[in-house]
């Protein structure tokens, strides 16, 4: 039995198609929105941009490859924020490309609310927005 193709798509393509379907948020407003309680903040970057960078305050540290499996309500492996499907999540990266990948990928796990940072870490600092130094988990 042969599996349908799916034609192929470039990384550009994919993130217009990924991000049409996201409500992305700005550095303020993520801000605003975590500062409410009304978004959980997930930083996806890996160590060595945690260490060098530093951490935004309050925000939940997952590497990429463990995200699903942390952010599932339904998971065996959930992070205690991961408190229901209606959760709004606000994804970081580096600089908002990969974080726009993660954000669909927790979509397809029922998170509707998911959606990532645009310009990622580098928009939060630019913003002059809090960074913590001290604490790089």
């Amino acid at each position: 039995m042969s599996t349908p193709s799916i034609p192929p798509v470039g990384i550009d393509e994919l993130l217009e198609r990924v991000r049409s379907g996201l409500d992305r948020v700005g550095a303020q407003d993520a801000f605003a929105a975590a500062s409410a309680g009304e978004a959980l903040l997930v930083d996806i970057r890996y160590a060595a941009l945690r260490e060098r960078d530093g951490l935004i305050p309050g925000a939940l540290v997952v590497e990429r490859n463990e995200l699903e499996w942390r952010l599932d309500p339904r998971g065996s492996h959930r992070a205690p924020e991961a408190t229901g499907h209606d959760l709004r999540i606000v994804v970081i990266c580096n600089e908002g490309y990969a974080s726009s990948l993660a954000a669909a990928s927790l979509h397809q796990l029922g998170l509707h609310r998911a959606t990532d940072l645009v310009g990622g870490f580098q928009a939060w600092r630019a913003a002059g927005l809090p960074v913590d130094r001290t604490r790089t988990d």
